[in-house]
């Protein structure tokens, strides 16, 4: 099947396109650049929504409740959930099929799960190219579940329209686990297992949190929400919230502006990978070249931006000379 032979295919719909489609975009390689080029202009007007969150936060559970109440309302819903991959094997568990076995067999739901691969961030490098793929695919909404991440891993920014960032009661010091990255880039909190002891007191020390920061008349204001993924509680209303926060986004102007910093973010990640390949050409060479150079950083004979400087003009050469043969 030729790429333009299967963009058509996933653009009308077919699912077991769809899946062949992210394989090939969890392979790599120049196919799978050829085909998001292919689908990229019709990778717009769908909603994409980023959960993370601390291990343990239940968003998977949410996830799945989420994508039932997508369905009530009539949405076709895409799903990628990132599985951390193992520092020894490489292998991920890439369970979520299994466990959002209740949903995974309806024909307006499609879920993907893909490994991280050792990166940071909670997202993996090929994540942004998947969403495109969803995205074209006709699913209105699509949800992100990252990894459990820290306090500075926020890639999910970068690729969602709505961040909301997920967290219990019962984790020790609720705000210091969240307070260096995840509360500034949150556009919701969904306090989940709001049914156990101590969740008044998370909602209560968020909102105190929130209500410290100075923002413009007219800016979005997250809110906090309490909810129980496993029974439904609090869903309808965070929900309501992410459909409220995505027309804010249109009416206001900043859809345009958030799509701007998410392809910068896309692009400078992009040209980044590209460069680290570059070293791994097989016609390149350049391990040895980087170990000489390297030698002379550890013996101050040379800085290490000169160093730098002179790895990527080689690496360039490289690369236009690859391109050309």
């Amino acid at each position: 099947m030729t790429v333009q032979e299967l963009a058509l295919e996933i653009r009308t719909g077919s699912t077991r396109s769809l899946a062949r489609g992210l394989s090939w975009v969890e392979r790599g390689g120049r196919r799978a650049e050829a085909l998001v080029e292919a689908l990229y202009a019709d990778a717009r007007g769908s909603h994409i929504i980023g959960l993370t969150g601390a291990p343990g936060a239940g968003k998977s559970t949410l996830v799945q409740a989420l994508v039932q109440e997508a369905r009530r309302r009539g949405f076709t819903v895409g799903v990628l959930a990132v599985d951390p991959s193992s520092p020894y094997s490489g292998g991920a568990i890439l369970g979520d099929r299994i466990r959002m076995g209740n949903i995974a067999e309806d024909p307006g739901v499609f879920i993907r799960s893909m490994a991280t691969r050792g990166a940071l961030g909670g997202l993996c490098r090929q994540a942004g190219d998947a969403i495109d793929v969803l995205c074209a695919s006709g699913r209105r909404i699509v949800f992100v579940e990252t990894v459990g991440v820290g306090q500075d891993e926020v890639d999910i920014m970068r690729v969602a329209h709505t961040t909301v960032v997920v967290s219990v009661p019962g984790l020790g010091d609720d705000i210091q686990a969240l307070k260096a990255g995840l509360v500034e880039i949150a556009d919701i909190h969904a306090v989940n297992k709001a049914d156990r002891e101590g969740a008044d007191r998370t909602v209560a020390e968020l909102k105190t949190m929130l209500s410290m920061e100075r923002r413009a008349s007219g800016v979005w204001r997250p809110p906090v929400l309490p909810c129980v993924a496993s029974n439904g509680t609090g869903l309808s209303t965070l929900f309501d919230h992410m459909v409220d926060h995505f027309e804010h986004l249109r009416s206001t102007g900043e859809l345009l502006v958030r799509e701007r910093r998410m392809a910068e973010a896309r692009v400078l990640k992009l040209a980044q990978a590209m460069v680290a390949d570059t070293f791994r050409l097989p016609e390149a060479d350049l391990q040895s070249e980087l170990s000489a150079q390297v030698e002379r950083v550890a013996q101050r004979e040379l800085s290490p931006f000169a160093c730098a400087r002179a790895l990527l003009a080689k690496a360039s050469d490289v690369k236009q000379v690859a391109t050309h043969v």
